[in-house]
């Protein structure tokens, strides 16, 4: 509950940060350089970098795209494995055999090598409905998630296949139930639990993998600031001018702690078997 209070915090200050100009103070690329790499002051909460830019609100334009970035690939990973899982589960044999192939071979790629061969085979793209920032994170959010699905499609298709078994599956099927009704009344709800649990998971390491590309160049185009960009930023100055990594791979680890122990959290609520 102490993580869910602090993540709606933090998604609060993350939006307030990026649109409400009281708490933002300073445009996140707006230059200043009468302030080059200043320490943490009343002016500046989290201090100045190397371009006189402000790193309060550079901190929270970053973490508002984490947060983008996190919930956007589990939306992206939840839509592909509940089609490809369900399929799997009730096509037939043959059908679960072709998925599960399919599976089995985006599983046999490693996971941060096929993120950067897409996203940068989608780096200068140019979408029909979208521009700008909003682009490129939606162009990240489908490179992550395009190797994430995995996991969710194998639970969802266990899940499935077990429950097709159970009693009131069986008696639904007896009665004349449609399969449609059977699928979306009996067995998806039913399978919620663990998915949720696997979800709250997995935002933080979409999180971590975004904040990954940023940190070795290949991620959201300067001079959009996401938590990777910036701790690459302030690593160049870890002897000088700690601050300046301090904060945002603070930022980071925080965020990801709280949503590691909302996933306990959840995983205890929603199984009670495992207490």
């Amino acid at each position: 509950m102490f993580a869910l209070i602090l993540l709606a915090g933090i998604a609060v200050m993350a939006i307030a940060g990026n649109y409400v100009d009281a708490v933002q103070r300073y445009a996140p690329e707006a230059q200043d350089h009468s302030t080059l790499r200043e320490g943490p002051s009343s002016d500046h909460f989290f201090g100045t970098d190397n371009l006189g830019r402000d790193s309060w609100s550079r901190v929270l334009e970053g973490l508002l795209i984490s947060l983008q970035v996190g919930f956007g690939v589990q939306i992206f990973v939840l839509i592909i494995g509940i089609t490809v899982g369900g399929v799997a589960a009730l096509g037939g044999k043959l059908l679960d055999n072709i998925m599960m192939r399919i599976t089995d071979i985006a599983y046999a790629f490693p996971d941060l090598l096929t993120i950067i061969l897409v996203r940068s085979a989608l780096q200068n793209r140019d979408l029909p409905l979208v521009g700008g920032r909003t682009q490129d994170i939606f162009l990240m959010i489908f490179a992550i998630g395009f190797v994430a699905w995995v996991t969710i499609a194998r639970l969802i298709r266990g899940q499935m296949l077990s429950l097709k078994e159970r009693d009131f599956v069986i008696a639904a099927r007896a009665i004349g139930a449609p399969p449609w009704q059977i699928v979306f009344r009996h067995m998806l709800p039913n399978t919620l639990g663990p998915v949720i649990v696997a979800i709250v998971f997995g935002i933080p390491l979409a999180i971590f993998a975004e904040a990954t590309l940023g940190f070795i160049g290949i991620g959201l185009p300067p001079p959009t600031a996401s938590l990777g960009v910036l701790t690459s930023d302030g690593y160049r100055f870890i002897q000088s001018h700690v601050w300046l990594l301090v904060f945002p791979t603070g930022t980071l680890a925080l965020l990801m702690l709280c949503f590691t122990f909302l996933g306990d959290g959840l995983r205890d609520a929603l199984d009670p078997r495992g207490r």
